[in-house]
């Protein structure tokens, strides 16, 4: 399977864990940066973005000073409620 595939599936899975009363905030455009849906106890799922794919998907229009600036403040600081979306950051 090529990455496009498996980001692809990725996302189908992630989608399948969706509460129907609380449907998960989807970030448009970043589809193939999910990196999964993260389950906390007595709460809803989530979509879990990789927070360098996102940042690399950003500098293909910005700087990296400029992208970490965006992400910090249009993605990490937003808070659409509580099927708002978390990154994850790899080592």
């Amino acid at each position: 399977m090529n990455s496009t595939m498996n980001k692809s599936l990725l996302l189908e899975f992630a989608l399948q864990h969706e509460d129907p009363d609380n449907p998960m905030v989807k970030m448009d455009g970043y589809d193939d940066c999910v990196a999964g849906v993260c389950i906390r106890f007595g709460q809803v799922p989530i979509l879990c973005y990789d927070r360098a794919r996102v940042i690399q998907k950003l500098m293909k229009d910005m700087t990296e000073e400029e992208a970490e600036e965006w992400f910090g403040f249009n993605q990490m600081g937003a808070w659409v409620g509580e099927t708002t979306p978390c990154f994850i950051v790899k080592p």
